[in-house]
């Protein structure tokens, strides 16, 4: 189908020539995904539609406890310093968006008492604006009221620079005000397509005021709460031990009827996928286990016992590998990796071209992600309206040792290539997990025989992800010359995700670390593609925009994309848990419940 052919549907679904299941059918007959014929008709103003529930228990609580099993545990649980997925999903059991996203790209309202639209006033034909009416009768796990303060308090929390938030992005440049006590409207200082960002998912955890104000700013890491949540949500504080457990009991003054159904939830960190993968699908010791990031092969023999199912949920996040381009091992300024230097080896562009080749990304699908990872080229993989068709990868050993050849790197006596004076020696690193400490031995190998030397470090998953700014081993710190590991895509468009790489997201001591942008890359053109794509409000151009970026940094060589990896996670077989691609998996938590 042709752009104008597109936009002619488009326009027919907003007249009610066709209707919206019409027009989605459509797109999957032409490939497209349901998503992304969603996130078209959004982003055209047109109102998404409302995802039916499919919870069945008629009365509040009485299903005892739901056991969770989160490998890497939590170590805080204040989602706006949440650098790790673990953090978010800690924080997700107590704290509210005002919106969530299904696995169909829709949004769900949590703390909203409906979505915003053109139909309904909430939506600014111009792009510049968005109304959002909250819900009333919420209170606060405290007992106190939930209001309009609450979320312009958040906005302003998050947008302070001296809060360091990592969520800080979505904040910056938008001015969050009160219309009454159940309304607020958030305005952008440009057209802004993506509108659906601040306040959303898991960038959108609301926090309460009266708690939290004190601590705005440079005091924001003082704060009890980050401790000890006080939300909305289904479940209330009991009891957090970093990188192990956090517990919550049932609230119920919660704001929806006869939810929720499990009187109390455990989320248990700490151990290894494998032994997590066990603990559902084997034994039934655990209701849930996350993530679990394990050879295909081992999850099918485990699901024979009959005790669970694996579930694979599409959705956008990736497995790769970043370079550093500053140097992780000279410090400036009282910082290691400052952006201020480069890398004494891999701002060598031959290099990293090398490295790419040297990566065998077909194998590492073969023989160990199977059904849960896809080799790809692309940093962007889903929605298919912004996947690139131009990329390519190939794994070649000769071509990459002639590269470093013409380059100027020649082996020595040892087999190890030398230029300069300087030796061709990388520190890789990722965390302690199966799959990873394999694909690392198949990179290493085939770099060895380039003449690469690659000294491997594994760091436990709960401080290599670890929100903690004096923890040395954190990701976003990046203090090596080479790192591995999944970054997740928890909305159905691609602004947030792709933020990751723009110059203004480095992360910096500055930031506590908290920036976006770890491998400290930047490139002007991409900067200037992603500020136009913000505000380019024709669908089809915005696509190609990060279509663009994504080809950028893949032919940058700042990253180098491994799998593309479906979200994999383990269920007892009686446990309803519905999931999103899109969001986190506690997203829908309240919902969660147990057929007997």
């Amino acid at each position: 189908m042709d752009e104008n052919g597109l936009r002619g549907l488009i326009e027919q679904v907003r007249e009610q020539g066709i209707s919206r299941k019409d027009f989605i059918r459509k797109m999957i007959g032409y490939g497209l995904t349901v998503p992304m014929a969603s996130q078209l008709l959004m982003s055209s103003g047109i109102a998404m539609a409302q995802t039916a529930s499919t919870y069945k228990p008629t009365k509040r609580g009485g299903g005892g406890p739901l056991k969770a099993l989160w490998w890497q545990g939590p170590t805080l649980l204040n989602p706006h310093f949440a650098v790790g997925t673990k953090d978010q999903e800690g924080s997700r059991i107590f704290y509210e968006p005002l919106a969530g996203w299904d696995n169909d790209g829709n949004l769900v309202p949590f703390l909203a008492a409906e979505i915003p639209s053109t139909t309904n006033g909430g939506l600014s034909r111009d792009g510049k604006s968005v109304t959002w009416k909250l819900k009333r009768n919420v209170l606060w796990h405290d007992g106190k009221p939930f209001t309009a303060d609450d979320v312009v308090f958040t906005a302003a929390y998050a947008a302070d620079p001296a809060t360091s938030a990592v969520t800080i992005g979505s904040y910056k440049d938008i001015k969050v005000t009160k219309i009454d006590s159940h309304t607020v409207k958030v305005e952008f200082a440009k057209p802004t397509p993506y509108w659906a960002d601040p306040l959303v998912g898991n960038l959108g955890m609301i926090l309460p005021k009266h708690l939290f104000e004190a601590y705005k700013g440079a005091k924001s890491r003082e704060a009890p709460n980050n401790l000890k949540p006080v939300g909305t949500g289904p479940y209330k504080f009991v009891d957090f031990k970093p990188g192990d457990m956090v517990r919550g009991v049932i609230n119920n003054e919660y704001h929806e009827a006869n939810r929720p159904y499990f009187d109390s939830i455990e989320m248990k960190g700490g151990g290894d996928a494998v032994s997590a993968a066990r603990a559902v699908l084997q034994t039934g010791e655990f209701d849930y286990a996350w993530n679990l990031q394990v050879e295909d092969e081992l999850l099918l023999r485990l699901e024979q016992g009959g005790k669970g199912r694996t579930n694979i949920v599409p959705g956008g996040n990736i497995e790769f590998i970043q370079l550093n381009m500053t140097d992780p091992w000279t410090e400036v300024d009282g910082e290691r990796a400052n952006s201020k230097t480069k890398h004494p080896i891999l701002s060598d562009i031959a290099v990293r071209q090398a490295l790419n080749m040297l990566v065998d990304r077909d194998g590492v699908q073969k023989f160990i992600y199977g059904r849960t990872g896809v080799a790809t080229a692309n940093f962007l993989n889903n929605p298919q309206r912004f996947v690139s068709k131009n990329t390519k990868f190939e794994f070649n050993i000769d071509k990459a040792s002639a590269l470093l050849e013409g380059a100027g790197w020649k082996k020595g006596s040892d087999g190890i290539r030398v230029k300069d004076g300087k030796r061709l020696k990388l520190v890789f690193q990722t965390s302690i997990n199966g799959p990873r400490q394999k694909t690392q031995q198949i990179i290493k190998q085939a770099a060895q025989k380039a003449g690469v030397d690659m000294e491997l470090k594994s760091v436990t998953g709960s401080v290599y992800f670890s929100s903690d700014p004096a923890n040395p081993d954190t990701y976003t710190k990046f203090f090596c010359d080479v790192q591995m590991f999944t970054t997740t895509m928890p909305q159905p468009d691609p602004e947030k995700f792709m933020d990751q790489y723009c110059s203004w997201e480095f992360a910096t001591k500055a930031n506590k670390w908290q920036g976006r942008n770890s491998t400290r890359w930047s490139n002007p053109e991409y900067d200037a593609t992603y500020t136009a794509a913000q505000s380019e409000m024709d669908t089809i151009k915005r696509a190609a925009m990060f279509i663009k970026m994504n080809e950028l940094a893949v032919a940058g060589v700042c990253i180098i994309p491994v799998v593309y990896r479906p979200r994999t996670s383990g269920a007892v077989n009686n446990l309803v848990a519905p999931l999103s691609g899109w969001d986190n998996d506690f997203w829908l938590l309240k919902d969660w419940y147990r057929n007997t």
